[in-house]
């Protein structure tokens, strides 16, 4: 498939992105990869590298000129990785995939940036 079939499919949606949208992203990943760095838990570091990545996926998929539309919104995100990049990386994806779906059900990264200011 290609993204331009999944925006017929419904699952995505043009939205032109800009460079400061791209640089804050990139900001979020640098700000994600330190706090994991820090002395918390080994889930809350999980976690928080975890968003790092999709965050790394999101501007992937920003780049393209795309946003998943409703539902499924980080599956689809990693998913769209190797169509971007080839098939190639679609392993790295399955790999993205499987920490998402290993993050606790009650894990929300929004609360693990709240303690680190």
């Amino acid at each position: 498939m290609t993204l331009e079939q999944w925006k017929q499919n419904g699952w995505l949606k043009v939205e032109p992105t800009s460079s400061t949208e791209i640089a804050n992203l990139l900001a979020i990943v640098e700000r994600d990869l330190e706090d994991a760095k820090s002395s918390i838990s080994a889930d809350w570091r999980f976690g928080i590298a975890y968003n790092a990545a999709l965050k790394l996926c999101t501007i992937l998929l920003r780049a393209e000129g795309y946003r998943p539309s409703h539902g499924l919104q980080h599956y689809r995100t990693i998913m769209a990785v190797p169509l971007i990049l080839g098939e190639s990386r679609k392993e790295d994806a399955n790999y993205l995939d499987a920490c998402r779906t290993s993050l606790p059900k009650n894990f929300d990264c929004r609360d693990a940036k709240a303690g680190f200011g």
